[in-house]
């Protein structure tokens, strides 16, 4: 956060790319999603695991989830 010329220019470049993408994302979705909400919904669900598209068409849907079995027995002596 600067105040210099070149730092202004960078704030606003990532501000009209992050715009870009978001505006993207709702164009390819299925669902009728109003910028304020995709972002909010996204702020939210932003550390989960889940596929990007999977999600933005189907959002409130909760993922399977596939137990990991390939633990490694431990041999008690």
């Amino acid at each position: 956060m600067g105040t210099s010329q070149n730092a202004l220019f960078i704030q606003i470049w990532t501000a009209l790319i992050t715009i870009l993408l978001l505006k993207y994302l709702q164009f390819q979705s299925t669902r009728a999603w109003s910028l304020s909400t995709l972002v909010a919904l996204l702020r939210y669900n932003l550390f989960t695991y889940r596929g990007l598209w999977a999600w933005i068409n189907h959002p409130f849907e909760v993922p399977v989830l596939v137990p990991n079995v390939t633990a490694i027995p431990i041999p008690f002596q």
